[in-house]
């Protein structure tokens, strides 16, 4: 089950970034111009975000496996739509489709571990699905580069149809239902907005939320600009940026992987203080030398290192202590932190782009403000926040931990 829940949460960050490769292509295919191909970007993003917001409630109450099982058949359909799209425009609405579709497989995925885990066991598995989320921007680029020679742009939406599909596939064997009908909401759309608006005005639930998208901003901050900073600022070549990247790909999905071990030792809260606390710290230092036009080569790479690889201890404990606090709601727990990350990576691409493209200053500037509201959410907000609501034990199904794990309330 876990790995079809990967893979239903690593398909989206593949169909974000597989087609990457083939922009020049599909500009002259499609007669457009790159800004056109670029929205289709922007469109798939803003699809990721609402299509949380709307699927993931939904789940509370008809359950998580059929609103599962038609997002990922409408996204298998949608990809095969793109491959077909005969101009921009319908490109364009066939992405925004991808993703609002596509969203299932994350936002319900959180809410199927939510169901069955306790804060300690869901911060192990939603450490899973994050170093799946790690991994799957790396590999999306280098696979889109090696497909887009034989297959073409078209080819490259066939096969992440074709993996939609497989995940349609995945979820249909391997994931059972996991929200029990005494638990799901019988309400209509003012039920739905209900429960929301009580998730808003809980100070714990807010402040784990904000760490967890603001954190990803330090992440979608980086992404954004690095590649004009580290090849136009500091000269690298287009093979040394691939390595740093991939170096920063590995710290994050590394780290998580040593959260997921030691989180039922220490406890999400600890893990996650000492991330933010060593994200807003790198990033202060790298905005402090990049203003003061300080800031060398080894120190830039090294801080950025830092900064990103914390997300790990981030990530996964603000995911867990997050929908701890709704075991009622987990589905509108994990669209508002879901709608929220994906909101952030369609707004941060073109403010990091406003100072230019041989300055490092607005990529740093961007890590700090995100680090200080992740910061702020994550500790201070969450400092005298009274303690999580947990669901009674007879509506709990099994947890994910092999026997012998301790289990960390």
């Amino acid at each position: 089950m876990m790995l079809a829940l990967a893979l239903a949460y690593a398909v989206a960050p593949l169909a974000t970034d597989m087609y990457l490769p083939a922009f020049p292509r599909m500009t002259e295919g499609l007669r457009t111009e790159v800004t056109g191909v670029q929205l289709t970007l922007t469109t798939f993003m803003l699809g990721l975000a609402t299509g949380q917001l709307v699927i993931g409630p939904l789940s509370d109450r008809w359950g998580r496996r059929r609103p599962m099982l038609a997002g990922t058949a409408v996204s298998a359909l949608a990809g095969v739509l793109c491959a077909l799209a005969s101009s921009v425009e319908v490109l364009v609405a066939a992405r925004f489709v991808q993703g609002f579709s596509g969203a299932a497989g994350i936002v319900i995925a959180r809410a199927v571990i939510s169901d069955r885990s306790p804060a300690g066991g869901a911060a192990r598995s939603f450490g899973v699905l994050m170093i799946t989320g790690g991994v799957a921007p790396v590999v999306a680029p280098l696979a889109g580069g090696a497909l887009v020679g034989p297959v073409g742009w078209r080819g490259i939406f066939l096969v992440l149809a074709g993996l939609a599909t497989l995940m349609f596939l995945g979820v249909l064997l391997l994931v059972p239902e996991t929200l029990p009908p005494q638990s799901r909401h019988g309400g209509g759309l003012l039920t739905t907005f209900q429960r929301m608006g009580g998730l808003l005005s809980d100070r714990g639930f807010v402040g784990y939320t904000l760490a967890y998208g603001f954190a990803f901003g330090v992440l979608f901050s980086y992404i954004a600009a690095s590649s004009f900073v580290f090849q136009n600022v500091y000269d690298l070549s287009t093979g040394a940026y691939s390595v740093l990247f991939a170096a920063n790909a590995f710290g994050f999905t590394s780290t998580g992987a040593v959260n997921r071990s030691i989180v039922g030792r220490f406890g999400p809260r600890p893990l996650l203080r000492t991330g933010l606390t060593v994200m807003v710290t790198c990033s202060a230092v790298l905005c402090g030398l990049g203003t003061a036009g300080r800031l060398v080569l080894p120190l830039a790479a090294a801080l950025v290192f830092l900064a990103t690889s914390s997300l790990g201890l981030v990530a996964a404990n603000a995911t867990a202590l997050a929908t701890a606090r709704a075991p009622q709601a987990a589905g509108s727990a994990s669209a508002l932190l879901g709608s929220l990350q994906f909101g952030l990576a369609a707004l941060v691409s073109p403010l990091v782009g406003l100072g230019g493209e041989r300055t490092a200053v607005p990529m740093t500037i961007a890590m700090l403000t995100a680090a200080c509201v992740a910061f702020l959410g994550g500790i201070v907000l969450t400092a005298d926040a009274p303690a999580a609501r947990h669901r009674p034990e007879h509506d709990r199904t099994e947890t994910f931990e092999a026997p012998g794990e301790a289990r960390s309330e």
